[in-house]
């Protein structure tokens, strides 16, 4: 499935390749790669509260920001919640950067390999071969509580807002 123009880059429509999903879906599983090329999957946070971070690449300052943002909220957001980041970023690079960023509570992974977390959640950007920038916040039962694609791919997504999602879970 394609959809057309929902997203801009530079103000420039570009198309997103997958699935779209809804508030109140079951969350796909998905595969993604950690910094030593291990597949990490939904399941593995079974029982968890996950917020998914979405970023093109983490080479870009609003990327880092958003990274650096979930990472400090974590820190208080309690053992059942899981802060997760999805890039299509090289594993090794991800790893290089969250070392150098000190990020230690948000965790970081790759969808480089085959964009499966990008065309299951919708996000993947056909043109580019990234990922939409996102936040995705699904609860213990794996239900989708809240999605923001953000309609700017060079924006900060609304942070407060999916926060306040969170907090309300």
């Amino acid at each position: 499935m394609e959809r057309k123009g929902m997203v801009t880059i530079k103000g420039n429509p570009i198309t997103l390749v997958g699935n779209e999903l809804k508030v109140g879906d079951k969350a796909p599983d998905f595969t993604v790669l950690d910094g030593s090329l291990n597949e990490v999957k939904l399941q593995d946070f079974r029982g968890k509260i996950k917020v998914i971070s979405v970023t093109p690449s983490l080479d870009t300052p609003v990327c880092d920001f958003q990274l650096r943002r979930f990472n400090n909220e974590a820190l208080s957001l309690g053992d059942d919640v899981v802060v997760i980041n999805i890039s299509m970023d090289l594993p090794f690079a991800i790893s290089r950067f969250c070392t150098s960023a000190g990020i230690e509570k948000a965790k970081a992974y790759s969808d480089h390999r085959d964009a499966n977390f990008g065309t299951n959640y919708g996000v993947l950007i056909k043109e580019l071969r990234l990922l939409a920038r996102a936040i995705f916040v699904i609860d213990k039962n794996d239900i989708i509580r809240y999605i923001e694609i953000v309609s700017e791919v060079t924006n900060h997504p609304d942070y407060d807002n999916a926060l306040s999602v969170l907090k309300q879970i």
